[in-house]
């Protein structure tokens, strides 16, 4: 699992800028593989779809991932006879390996990708990518599940897709609708920072990347689409599937042990109201309050048990003593690491002698009901014993929520510095001094985007091509720049050899 990423956190999502400039807006990615039959119907109807219904300028990029056939030749084809086509050469398979190459080159605001059979409404196109140009969305995918989608595929096919979806929203707790969907656009700043740790190269690429966007709260725009199934898919749907399940476990896994540095892809607060901070209003409170009464029921139940137990071995005040004494250091750690979400030993007794403070009081709560009750009766009922500790411990969790969230478990946002003061230095200490940080995305102030360019008549378009290199070319994986050290070597045009083919590999 990759977690080498751009420092920094990622820019306010903004309006691209409507004016004239150089740059397409849209770079359409299409992944091929063998796909000598399909490709340039493919990409004339793509082109001819944004020629007449997309606003700004745009780009159509082949991603021939080592095809064996004329693959290569129909992309150079294509290249030199629509002005807004380019093909990228690589020599190794794997649809993911071709995306993030592509994308990480790419100079276009929005990036998306769909697959070579079209199996998509092109008119959903423009609805994908509008939210990404707007600043709405970070990413945004077609749905085939969605309630408006109109699907035609075999029942195979449907129950896969929805197992494997029901897979992740069970293990990952995903909440997006479709990960399979081949129709989905990022914009690129997000792609900068997110990428980078993405590990798989092959069909898995499109879940783990949105799985980790919304884990760190990455905005994904679910657009329902018209989509009918490609019966001469040359997809291999069992190795798919075992290569997807090991690819949830690896993400799973390094999801729980915090491997994955997704603070890095948190953004600021923007202009909706609900994201704002109200001064007066405590930060968390919901939340903390669910985990506060999960872990008291719990803990309750622990605490009923124990006394229970120890009941029968001597009086109640005898039992009730150890029995609150092991459940409030229990309550303590739980709401410690759970509700108020302190993690790491720094601390740690400290609060469990807070804990023991707030322990006193609830032992005094629940000492005095029970000898009101001794005083009332001479011989109540153990069932009477265990109402009576119910509703002092009531008592005993309101006062111990407050007392927990003021004084043991403060917010410690509030308490900390503000960012970017110094604590005063000691005496005869060396001052230091902050080296400035470099220009660039992810580094200072965000480098806003160049104005939103339109699309230029035919007669008039002039459009540069991001990889007009000397044939042969070498390109560089964006990861090596992060300390990778693998390379990907791009071939403008020129069809693959079979022995490029890595044995065993399937499509």
């Amino acid at each position: 699992m990759r977690t080498d990423s751009s420092p920094g956190t990622l820019p306010a999502r903004e309006h691209l800028p409507a004016a004239d400039a150089g740059t397409p807006v849209l770079d359409v990615v299409i992944p091929v593989y063998n796909e000598e039959k399909d490709l340039q119907p493919c990409v004339r109807r793509l082109h001819e779809h944004l020629t007449r219904t997309f606003p700004y300028a745009f780009r159509i990029t082949v991603a021939d991932n080592a095809s064996t056939d004329t693959t290569p030749l129909v992309a150079a084809r294509l290249e030199a006879e629509i002005p807004e086509v380019a093909c990228f050469r690589l020599e190794r398979k794997g649809r993911g390996r071709a995306l993030r190459t592509v994308w990480s080159a790419s100079d276009a605001p929005v990036l998306a990708y769909m697959d070579v059979d079209l199996s998509t409404d092109l008119n959903a196109l423009l609805p994908l990518v509008a939210p990404l140009i707007s600043g709405h969305s970070d990413l945004a995918i077609g749905s085939r599940l969605a309630r408006a989608s109109r699907v035609v595929r075999g029942p195979k096919r449907e129950f896969i897709s929805r197992a494997y979806n029901l897979i992740l929203r069970g293990s990952l707790q995903a909440r997006f609708s479709d990960a399979q969907c081949g129709f989905k656009a990022i914009r690129r700043d997000v792609a900068q920072v997110l990428l980078p740790l993405v590990e798989d190269t092959g069909w898995f690429f499109d879940t783990e990347m949105l799985v980790l966007a919304e884990r760190a709260g990455l905005r994904i725009h679910e657009v329902p689409v018209d989509w009918v199934d490609d019966p001469d898919s040359t997809v291999h749907i069992v190795r798919t599937a075992t290569d997807d399940l090991k690819g949830v476990w690896r993400v799973g896994r390094a999801l729980t042990t915090g491997s994955l540095p997704l603070d890095r892809l948190a953004r600021p607060f923007g202009d909706d109201p609900r994201d704002r901070e109200l001064t007066g209003v405590p930060g968390g409170l919901a939340r903390q309050l669910v985990g506060f009464l999960v872990v008291g029921g719990l803990s309750t139940l622990f605490y009923l048990l124990l006394y229970s137990a120890f009941r029968q071995f001597t009086g109640s005040q005898e039992a009730n003593a150890p029995a609150l004494l092991v459940s409030a250091v229990a309550n303590t750690a739980a709401n410690r690491r759970l509700t108020f979400g302190v993690r790491g030993r720094g601390g740690a007794i400290r609060h469990q002698a807070q804990g023991l403070v707030v322990f006193g009081i609830g032992l005094v709560l629940t000492s005095g009901s029970l000898a009101a009750l001794d005083a009332a009766s001479d011989s109540p009922a153990h069932s009477t014993e265990l109402a009576v500790l119910i509703a002092a411990n009531l008592a005993a969790t309101v006062l111990r929520f407050l007392l927990f969230r003021a004084w043991v478990f403060p917010d410690r946002a509030e308490s900390a510095a503000p960012t970017g003061v110094a604590a005063p230095a000691a005496p005869g200490a060396p001052t230091a001094v902050a080296a400035p940080a470099p220009p660039g995305p992810g580094h200072g102030t965000p480098v806003p985007y160049a104005p939103l360019p339109q699309r230029r008549q035919p007669d008039q378009r002039t459009y540069r091509r991001p990889y007009e290199q000397p044939y042969p070319t070498t390109q560089v994986r964006a990861d090596e720049a992060a300390g990778g050290s693998r390379r990907e070597t791009t071939v403008r045009s020129q069809p693959a050899c079979p022995h490029d083919i890595e044995p065993g590999e399937t499509r």
